[in-house]
């Protein structure tokens, strides 16, 4: 972080100027949670939206990838407890009516609105709550609602995921804030994840456009937790302009820092992603070097994180390097098994291919034991490099995902 990027305290989608949100429970889920969250601009700004790459994406996704086609935009609706997927045409009325309702009660264009959902699969939306729901959140709406909103949106999460950012423009100041959700069902393209980003800078389309694109690809897509793509993923950043500081431009001095803040932004709620993910016990960085490319890299550090055999070791605490190798020989990157070395937390297990030594066995097993470590993959065949965080896989995973 520069000294011009400072934290803020307790942040969130509200500390931004001129943002209000809400978080209230309006029975889609049955336990009485928060299950409906609502954040609003004091006024229109400029707004990107990025979607999940999965090709059924649920009816939230396309009418939301519609309305940010627009470039323009003022709140968005999220419930969560029921996914609005593969429901139909009746999944898009709905979704519509989720955006009409919030359009009149603000008094804006029903383009200016967006919606997500999360939660189960398949099922319809009991749209009598959701109506009930959002008639709450516009009355409940504050600048201090930034807290409940971050309850209101999360489904098999542990706790709320939210933080906000300084950043100094000379004398200028301009802040961040943002709330994210997400446990299992955790792969790019995005990573079940939602995410809201708020800003009160003046950013050109083109510039929030180009650093909302760059900082997801840093983030959300760099963690995996089980290997699936969402049919719900989205990331929407909203800029309403109310810090009025110097308009910030792709080609301008401030685009600069504006985009390390964001991507700082990103990547801290991406890790509060891995570390609450569903059954967790360990948090491992792969880190892969020396490929022939960075799209080779990629593929290497992908087919290590999605191996049921490698992160079954992972939760046992057994640092089974030969499953890595396996995985490394099996995911179509170019590799020279003469040429690869593998460390644990800077202990090396595997040199050019093979066994190090007996000596680092029990280093090994130490660095296994830890709860977080990285991973060294180094191809040396090349300047190719890739990071990625991903975790173990445990029997509480299994328990919470096996079904009713």
């Amino acid at each position: 972080m520069t000294e011009d990027i400072t934290p803020v305290d307790e942040g969130s989608v509200t500390t931004p100027r001129g943002f209000r949100a809400a978080g209230v429970a309006c029975g889609i889920k049955t336990g009485g949670e928060k299950d409906l969250a609502l954040i609003c601009s004091e006024r229109a700004g400029r707004v990107v939206g990025l979607f999940t790459e999965n090709r059924l994406p649920a009816a939230p996704v396309v009418l939301s990838r519609g309305h940010a086609a627009q470039g323009v935009g003022r709140a968005v609706v999220i419930n969560s407890g029921n996914a609005n997927a593969c429901t139909g045409p009746s999944g898009m009325a709905d979704a519509t009516e989720m955006v009409q309702r919030v359009a009149s009660g603000i008094g804006c264009a029903p383009e200016e609105v967006f919606v997500c959902s999360t939660g189960r699969i398949g099922i319809p939306l009991p749209m009598e709550k959701v109506r009930r729901g959002i008639d709450q959140a516009l009355e409940r709406l504050s600048p201090q609602g930034g807290d409940d909103a971050a309850v209101g949106i999360l489904t098999t999460d542990t706790y709320p995921k939210k933080a906000g950012l300084r950043v100094s423009l000379g004398e200028q100041e301009l802040l961040l804030g943002g709330i994210a959700k997400g446990a299992g069902m955790i792969d790019p393209h995005l990573a079940t994840m939602l995410c809201v980003i708020t800003t009160d800078g003046d950013v050109s389309q083109e510039a929030l456009a180009a650093a909302a694109q760059r900082s997801v690809a840093d983030s959300f897509n760099r963690i995996s937790i089980d290997g699936d793509c969402s049919t719900n993923d989205t990331v929407l950043v909203f800029a309403n302009g109310l810090a009025r500081n110097r308009p910030i431009t792709r080609e301008g001095g401030d685009f600069r820092l504006f985009q390390s803040a964001l991507s700082l932004l990103m990547v801290r709620l991406a890790r509060m992603i891995v570390e609450d993910g569903e059954g967790v016990a360990k948090v491992i960085e792969l880190l892969v070097q020396g490929a022939s490319d960075d799209r080779e890299a990629e593929r290497v550090a992908r087919a290590v994180a999605h191996s049921l055999l490698v992160k079954c070791s992972w939760h046992g605490e057994d640092p089974n390097w030969g499953r890595i190798l396996a995985a490394i020989g099996y995911s179509g990157a170019a590799v020279n098994g003469e040429r690869v070395d593998i460390f644990y937390n800077g202990v090396q297990a595997v040199a050019g291919g093979a066994r190090r030594s007996r000596s680092s066995a029990r280093l090994l097993r130490e660095v296994a034991r830890l709860p977080q470590f990285t991973i060294l993959i180094d191809l040396g065949i090349g300047s190719g490099h890739f990071r990625l965080l991903t975790t173990d896989l445990s029997e509480r995973y299994v328990r919470i995902n096996k079904g009713e």
